[in-house]
């Protein structure tokens, strides 16, 4: 008996769970593709066009550019108006419409850092404003932290097709990040997702065993650190439902990691 293919939906979801459940390798002389699927001609078609028209980009002039930028702003609103500035990440010229930092409470207790903006997000100009926002919102809300947390990425334009950021294109927005978290000085951290989770903390492991396991993020420079917690992505969870309830431990976690230090 033939088995039946599977159709594109549930081979994306499929290999993105695999992905967020850190799988990175395959078993024998060659990969194998199980799944019979080909990615549609219009996909083909975009990753064709864009890496043909990827900016080139000095990486040592852009990451200098970066942290001069970055260095410069006094205030959340001015890292937010040096990144609209910023010209040396090269998501910027691959069809992003704008730059998206950042939002919520300036003052909060709580960063929450994730991969990057979606179309949503680069329609509005806010992180998390789509359907995977609105599940955290929810959460965050149900576990009494809403209107504690700041909430960014890790490079702060559209990637073409929402696809993960590279290690280059995080490493360039870096300083931002960096700056964001000595402008704030966060109580805690929170990691949404595999790629923020292994940029911060430069970490190997894949996000089912980072979450749910306090790190220490620290600042190279100014003694700037804060207890962080890697957790699930909610675009995860939203196609892998039964994985909230880990999510939620987490964030249950986070608030009573809040509390502790608060002295209640």
């Amino acid at each position: 008996m033939t088995a039946p293919g599977l159709d594109t939906a549930s081979a994306e979801s499929l290999l993105a769970f695999w992905r967020d459940a850190g799988v990175d390798a395959c078993f024998g002389d060659a990969p194998v593709d199980r799944t019979h699927v080909e990615p549609p001609p219009a996909v083909k078609a975009v990753a064709k066009a864009t890496a043909a028209i990827t900016p080139v980009v000095d990486a040592s002039s852009a990451l200098a550019e970066a942290r001069r930028l970055a260095a410069g702003a006094e205030t959340l609103e001015a890292l937010g108006q040096a990144i609209a500035a910023f010209e040396g990440c090269a998501l910027r010229g691959l069809g992003a419409r704008q730059a998206v930092f950042s939002r919520g409470n300036p003052e909060a207790e709580v960063l929450i850092v994730g991969e990057g903006p979606g179309a949503e997000e680069d329609e509005r100009g806010q992180p998390f404003v789509g359907k995977a926002g609105k599940l955290l919102d929810r959460m965050l809300a149900e576990a009494g932290l809403e209107g504690r947390v700041f909430i960014t990425n890790t490079v702060f334009w559209r990637p073409p097709g929402n696809r993960t950021p590279t290690p280059a294109e995080q490493a360039v927005c870096a300083p931002f990040v960096e700056r964001a978290f000595a402008l704030l000085k966060p109580r805690a951290v929170l990691l949404v997702g595999a790629a923020a989770s292994k940029a911060v903390l430069g970490a190997d492991e894949g996000i089912m065993k980072l979450r749910g396991q306090w790190r220490e993020w620290r600042l190279a420079e100014g003694g700037v650190s804060a207890p962080t917690l890697p957790t699930l992505h909610p675009a995860f969870l939203l196609r892998q439902p039964m994985a909230k309830r880990q999510a939620w431990a987490d964030m249950l976690s986070l608030a009573a990691r809040l509390d502790q230090k608060a002295g209640h």
